[in-house]
């Protein structure tokens, strides 16, 4: 397994990280026994960094990881958890809380679910608009002084909040969703991590699977995954993004890959910087992820590849409306 390292102070972590949201919420049912199967095929095959959140199914993605830990050296792997989204029995969004208190207190809960004593990088999952960065960073280096946590990241923040978390400690990488269809990132976030020596962490590396070449127009109805409301998997957004999902099939089988191992390499060529998160949930998912790491771009396989899929073309937005106003990134 190749290694980059998350920021000039970070840790060296695998180049792909597993993303495991999906193994307990968000898109659909899942198979307990297959994710933790597919857990631990990841690790076989050398991925270090695994990523979760303490609202991935309300805790229980994160008691998932601690039943997979458990056949694993722990301290091997890199564990990253985001933190401070506040949901209803339903599952519906409600808001953030990053205040100190409730930072302490999400994280204690965190540790406990996971079985381990402390988190590699813990993160607040978006900016709460009613707390100053500054504060909510503040109270993750104090976590960090008391050995509860190592280092410290940021999601879906703009430059700005980067430039403000940066002067209270040092922040090791920005996760933020980074793909062939969502590339806003490219305009200011990315020169300014690359700027501070921030790493990045992507996740939506398939664009939750629109650009996979597995998706279909019958694909996602079950009405717990989010995507049977997401705007790009709607109507003629849809039309219009699978046609760009074919085109980068044409250049995909040109190079003798699949659709998924484009993207995903596409999102690796970006910079040794940038580690792309694998969202799988299936071994056979994981396997054609993994084939993503030996694949190399020339030049010209780059500009077929962004004329197959131009960002002008990519159509509806990366969430519903309510969701996008909890973007900081998307300010």
């Amino acid at each position: 397994m190749k290694t980059r390292q998350l920021g000039k102070t970070g840790p060296v972590v695998s180049a792909f990280g597993l993303g495991c949201m999906g193994m307990s919420d968000m898109y659909g049912p899942s198979d307990r026994a297959e994710s933790l199967a597919t857990f631990d095929a990841a690790v076989e095959a050398g991925i270090t960094l695994i990523d979760t959140g303490d609202f991935y199914g309300m805790g229980h993605n994160e008691m998932l990881i601690g039943e997979a830990l458990k056949n694993h050296k722990r301290d091997k792997l890199v564990l990253s958890v985001k933190t401070g989204a506040l949901r209803d029995p339903n599952g519906q969004f409600l808001g953030f809380d990053s205040r100190p208190a409730a930072i302490k207190n999400f994280l204690a809960y965190s540790l406990k679910r996971l079985g381990v004593d402390h988190i590699d990088i813990y993160r607040p999952s978006r900016l709460d608009p009613s707390v100053p960065i500054e504060d909510t960073i503040g109270a993750i280096a104090e976590m960090v002084q008391a050995g509860y946590v190592r280092h410290i990241g940021l999601s879906e923040m703009g430059s700005e909040t980067i430039r403000r978390a940066a002067k209270v400690a040092p922040i090791v990488d920005l996760q933020i969703e980074y793909s062939l269809v969502s590339r806003g990132v490219e305009k200011d976030i990315l020169p300014t991590l690359r700027e501070l020596g921030i790493g990045m962490t992507a996740y939506g590396v398939l664009s939750r699977g629109l650009i996979s070449g597995h998706w279909t127009k019958d694909t996602g109805k079950n009405g717990s995954d989010f995507r049977a409301h997401s705007p790009r998997f709607q109507g003629e957004n849809l039309d219009a993004n699978l046609k760009l999902a074919e085109a980068l099939r044409a250049v995909a089988e040109d190079k003798g890959v699949t659709t998924a191992q484009a993207a995903i390499a596409w999102v690796a060529s970006r910079g040794d910087d940038v580690v792309p998160l694998i969202g799988a949930r299936r071994r056979d998912r994981l396997a054609e992820a993994l084939g993503a790491l030996e694949v190399s771009f020339t030049p010209g396989d780059l500009a077929a590849i962004e004329a197959a899929v131009p960002t002008e073309a990519v159509a509806g937005a990366r969430y519903a409306e309510q969701m996008m106003r909890f973007l900081d990134s998307e300010r």
